[in-house]
């Protein structure tokens, strides 16, 4: 039996200010804005490519607005990196994960499964954008 990952919750503190975030500056899809009169009901957004969607609204969480923790995949972390910052989303400088710790990347330095970019959305919930290229 298979079982997938489909939703996540992520609590923010402004529906439409979280929605511009991620429709416009990270570029996901709307897939519905189920709110009623009152503000209530889910804004579902998936990520290009992603068979795991985001949903945020008033009353759809307890989980406090900026606790959220996420990470996102791409094949190419420079190409993702750049895009982030041309949207201006305030993405940190790529990093690889060493050893020892986190370090600024190299040119010199292979990033994928070891390669990362940090951002925060308005309300501070982290997200870790990785480099896989490939899967086994």
């Amino acid at each position: 039996m298979n079982w997938t990952l489909e939703v996540v919750m992520l609590p923010v503190t402004d529906i439409d200010r979280a929605k511009e975030f991620y429709t416009e500056k990270l570029g996901f899809h709307l897939d519905h804005d189920a709110r009623n009169p009152e503000g209530y009901g889910p804004v579902q957004l998936t990520p290009p490519g992603s068979g795991c969607s985001i949903v945020f609204g008033k009353g759809m969480t307890d989980a406090a607005p900026g606790s959220a923790k996420l990470q996102l995949v791409v094949p190419d972390l420079h190409k993702a990196h750049a895009q982030l910052r041309e949207r201006g989303v305030e993405a940190g400088d790529i990093q690889l994960m060493s050893p020892t710790g986190p370090r600024p990347a190299t040119d010199q330095d292979q990033l994928d499964n070891m390669g990362f970019v940090f951002f925060a959305d308005p309300d501070g919930n982290a997200w870790a954008v990785q480099q896989i290229s490939s899967r086994a």
